[in-house]
């Protein structure tokens, strides 16, 4: 028989946004009654994220704190004619230690998992098997909306956690190595030494096209590895995913096709960084304002929401424009150029892009100089995304 369910707060979708949301709440406000509700049986899904310590205000550091798994200091990038080591704190976070902490935070009545929705509102949402959940505010963060609504290109990978027959002595992280052949746009790999003989590799794409074929790439994988001389003994975990990159699109129609009035976080709400397809910053950040709000009805989850996506649409067009400039005025072949340009600048510029706060004189330094991309080509483009 069908049964109703009451609590404060329903959150729909336990993935990384939701998560977070579900522990910050916990942590500000202990007798509120909060349900994560999903699908799956976990929390998090099979993901590692990970971030630099400039992309998380030290004031939100408590969200995250309990989930990284993994830190260094300093990480490497490597290009043809460039490579460098950036002395910044780069951090890991594993989808099992998401999973592990909000159980450990949450009652057990307060995790739904293996529990499908056919659909959520404001205020209540109906799972699959005919029970029902009334909630004073409901958030749905079940992952990306229509994406038909915005103009993307993508960032595609698969990624492999290795281990190694003997150690493979990489004293920090090579956040970008595009020294390896460029192919579908511009392509490099990804190395993270989790352990002496650990090794998270992963090959990524920036391509046109959100197509992924899988045994080409772990054949791409498998060649890298072994041009860097490391002999694997087991392959631990595989993970693959196609991120959005925007170039434009209708925010608003965006908003409007997950459901009007209904509170969003995650990919859900927009709340991804326009170039790199990341949303753990934008994660942290929305957490962290649902937690200091007083009131958890629906409409004011949904005004909440609505206004921090809606603002941070607005102002992240110059990573848009940049977008159309890489995919629409750079050959693919010729991609890397304009990253390896990027890779010259200051430290502090690189960590303030990642977090999405470009200043203004950060952002005439990135198109200041001799350009990587023809500037009529430039300027076509850009204007032809203005007109779409």
């Amino acid at each position: 028989m069908a049964s109703t369910i009451s609590c404060d707060v329903a959150i729909v979708g336990a993935g990384l946004a939701g998560g977070m949301i579900a522990l910050a709440l916990k942590a500000k406000h202990p007798a509120l009654d909060v349900r994560l509700v999903d699908a799956a049986p976990t929390v998090g899904g099979n993901h590692l994220w990970s971030f630099f310590d400039s992309d998380v205000a030290a004031a939100d550091r408590w969200i995250v704190a309990p989930l990284v798994v993994h830190g260094w200091q300093g990480y490497d990038v490597r290009f043809p004619g460039h490579a460098r080591t950036i002395d910044a704190r780069y951090n890991s976070i594993e989808s099992v230690q998401l999973d592990r902490e909000v159980r450990r935070v949450l009652p057990p009545h307060a995790l739904m998992l293996d529990r499908k929705v056919s659909g959520a509102s404001a205020t209540a949402v109906v799972l699959s098997d005919g029970d029902r959940i009334e909630a004073t505010g409901v958030i749905d963060a079940r992952g990306p909306g229509d994406l038909t609504l915005l103009d993307l290109a993508w960032q595609k990978f698969l990624g492999r956690e290795l281990l190694l027959d003997a150690m493979h002595k990489a004293p920090r992280p090579m956040v970008m190595d595009a020294g390896v052949e460029q192919l579908d746009g511009y392509r490099f790999v990804y190395c993270l030494p989790f352990k002496a003989r650990r090794m998270f590799v992963e090959d990524t794409y920036y391509s046109d096209t959100p197509d992924l074929d899988l045994p080409v790439l772990r054949d791409r994988i498998d060649a890298y590895v072994a041009e860097r001389g490391w002999s694997v003994k087991r392959i631990e975990r595989e993970e693959s995913g196609v991120l959005p990159v925007a170039m434009g699109g209708d925010f608003e129609a965006y908003w409007r096709s997950t459901g009007a009035r209904v509170a969003k976080a995650g990919m859900r709400a927009g709340m991804f960084h326009p170039t790199t397809g990341y949303s753990l910053p934008d994660a942290v950040r929305t957490a962290s304002m649902i937690a200091a709000l007083g009131d958890f009805s629906g409409a004011r989850l949904h005004d909440a929401t609505y206004a921090m996506a809606q603002a941070t649409w607005k102002s992240r067009g110059f990573y848009r424009m940049l977008d159309t400039m890489l995919f629409r005025a750079a050959e693919p072949e010729e991609r890397y150029r304009i990253l390896e340009r990027f890779y010259r600048l200051s430290p502090s510029l690189i960590g303030r892009f990642y977090a999405g706060r470009s200043t203004m004189t950060d952002k005439a330094r990135i198109l200041t100089g001799k350009p990587p991309v023809p500037i009529v080509r430039a300027v076509r483009a850009i204007a032809g995304s203005m007109r779409s």
